[in-house]
């Protein structure tokens, strides 16, 4: 009964927090845009709770997309490994941040998918064994990915093309779940695994293997944003006024993950992701939120569409991705009304 009590008040207190914030202009906010802004199109906006910890800001804006004029604000449990772009693509799903990589295959396959705005940089770590000192070391070894086509296995592809490795000849792809994978990692029995949060905070934590790759500080992966923010191109054509609105709230609370990392990361163990707290609060102090609004979204999507179009895994120019497949209207006149 104790603890309970105690993770309803911090809940509360996690809250108080968002309306503070927000009252006295920390998350940077004109009052008097909002004011003259309509009200969203519609009151139902539907997300995915993936399996990444790595998309804290998009569920800890729970609370600031009601905020927004959304009444209804749904988030469907996703597992599967390719479940927030198929959602995103069928319209299950309205808006949502997901990985660059597996965005750029719906975009190429002319999938109804259309990326606003960055997210956050550096979420991904590639752990390997002592036979693996380099991203070149990969060449003739085993490993470990969810599946062909999964945000593992499109990025690391991206990696391997970087330092022009054949991903689909030079390694040894074998297919296992998350958990499995870092238990061969550990026993030796693979090469190597690319993770993401709460994976890369686990696998320091228990010493299994090292890191050969952190996209937080390694360039030039952290000069780019793995995690973006995406929309269904019917929603967002619809909806504008609903998309930005949307977009605000989770931009928001990019902010106060990175100002509030311990309040974050107890609103994700309590609520969202019944994990290690030490992990959960790792992430939230390891990856650098505040990053939106210094880089440029384009970038992002060019760098990423130009590594998979060298190794065939997109059949479309950067510019044809860029121009098919991105909005970004609404992030600009955002990075205008969020100050920092």
């Amino acid at each position: 009964m104790a603890d309970r009590k105690q993770q309803d008040g911090s809940r509360r207190e996690f809250l108080s927090v968002l309306t503070i914030a927000g009252a006295t202009g920390l998350l940077g906010i004109r009052r008097e845009v909002v004011a003259a802004e309509p009200q969203p199109e519609t009151t139902r906006l539907r997300l995915v709770h993936g399996p990444s910890m790595c998309q804290a800001p998009q569920y800890i804006a729970e609370e600031l997309l009601r905020g927004e004029g959304f009444a209804d604000v749904r988030y469907t449990k996703k597992e599967g490994v390719k479940g927030i772009e198929e959602a995103l693509a069928s319209g299950e799903a309205d808006i949502n941040m997901h990985f660059v990589a597996p965005l750029l295959l719906r975009v190429d396959a002319g999938d109804p998918v259309v990326i606003l705005a960055g997210g956050h940089v550096g979420c991904f770590e590639l752990f390997a064994n002592e036979r693996v000192r380099a991203v070149r070391d990969l060449k003739g070894k085993t490993v470990g990915v969810l599946e062909l086509g999964s945000s593992q296995h499109v990025f690391l592809a991206s990696i391997m093309s970087y330092v022009r490795l054949n991903p689909s000849k030079d390694v040894n792809w074998v297919l296992y779940p998350p958990p499995e994978a870092k238990r061969l990692l550990a026993e030796g029995k693979i090469d190597a695994y690319l993770g993401f949060p709460p994976d890369p905070q686990e696998l320091r934590a228990k010493n299994i293997g090292h890191v050969v790759v952190n996209s937080a500080a390694d360039r030039p992966w952290s000069q780019y944003f793995c995690c973006m923010i995406a929309g269904n191109r019917d929603f967002v054509r619809k909806n504008p006024t609903a998309t930005k609105r949307a977009m605000r709230a989770i931009l928001k609370a990019a902010n106060i993950c990175t100002v509030e990392p311990e309040r974050s990361a107890r609103s994700l163990v309590e609520k969202w992701y019944p994990t290690n707290y030490d992990y959960a609060l790792q992430v939230m102090k390891d990856l650098p939120y505040g990053k939106w609004r210094e880089y440029d979204p384009e970038d992002t999507v060019r760098f990423y569409a130009l590594r998979l179009h060298e190794i065939g895994m997109i059949k479309s120019s950067p510019q044809k991705i860029i121009s098919q497949g991105t909005d970004w209207r609404f992030i600009r006149e955002l990075k205008k009304e969020l100050k920092a």
